[in-house]
C-alpha cells in the first residue's frame, strides 16, 4: 500500500510538471512583449469561424470583394472598449460587441479561413490589421509599405470601413507587427506610408 502512495505521488509530480510546461509553451505561442506590455492573442481557427467566414463570401471568389465583404461584417458589431477582458472571435459574435482586439481577432480569424494573408499592427492602446493586395482597383489608395510591399489597412472599429483605411498613428508608433497564428513579431528594415 505504501508503495502505490509513493507510485501516485510520483505520477501526480510529473503530470503538475507536463502540465505546467504545456501551459508556459501554450502562453508563450499567444503571447508577444510589447512596449505596452504584454499582447495576447484570441485568434481562432474554428469551425464555426471558418464556416462564418465561407457563408459571408459563398457568392464572390473576387479577393478584394471578399475581403471587404468581412470587413462589412465585423465593423457592423457594435464597438464597446472593456477593460481586462477579452473574447474569443466566436464569443464576439455572440454578445454582438467588441473592442479592438476582440474584432480584430475575428476578423483576421475569418482571414485565415480563407487563405487570405494577413497581419496585427500593434500600436499605443489599438490594433488593426494589414493585408497585401496587388489590385489595380486599390492603386489610388496608401498603403503601409513594408520591405517594398504594399499593406492595406483593415480598422475594425470604424463602421463603414473600407480597405485602404488611412494610417491614423505615425510610423514610429508602430509598436509590432505580427503574424497572429505563429505568434512570430515581422523582422522590418523599412516601412513607408505612402
Amino acid at each position: 500500500m505504501k508503495n502505490l502512495s509513493i507510485i501516485i505521488i510520483i505520477i501526480s509530480f510529473f503530470m503538475l510538471v507536463y502540465a505546467t510546461i504545456e501551459s508556459i509553451d501554450i502562453a508563450s505561442r499567444k503571447q508577444v512583449g510589447t512596449s505596452d506590455g504584454i499582447y495576447t492573442s484570441y485568434v481562432s481557427t474554428s469551425d464555426e469561424i471558418r464556416d462564418r467566414a465561407i457563408f459571408l463570401t459563398k457568392d464572390t471568389t473576387d479577393k478584394l470583394y471578399q475581403i471587404q465583404l468581412l470587413l462589412d461584417s465585423v465593423t457592423a458589431i457594435p464597438y464597446q472598449s472593456k477593460t481586462f477582458q477579452r473574447s474569443l472571435p466566436k464569443q464576439t459574435i455572440e454578445q454582438n460587441f467588441g473592442d479592438c482586439d476582440d474584432k480584430s481577432n475575428l476578423l483576421i480569424s475569418m482571414l485565415h479561413a480563407l487563405g487570405i494573408e494577413s497581419y496585427f499592427v500593434l500600436v499605443p492602446k489599438h490594433i488593426f490589421i494589414i493585408v497585401p493586395l496587388d489590385d489595380k482597383r486599390l492603386a489610388h489608395k496608401k498603403g503601409l509599405w513594408i520591405d517594398g510591399r504594399k499593406y492595406y489597412i483593415l480598422e475594425t472599429t470604424a463602421t463603414g470601413s473600407q480597405i485602404g483605411f488611412p494610417l491614423q498613428y505615425k510610423l514610429k508608433q508602430i509598436d509590432t507587427i505580427l503574424e497572429p497564428f505563429s505568434n512570430t513579431k515581422l523582422d522590418i528594415r523599412d516601412i513607408e506610408w505612402r
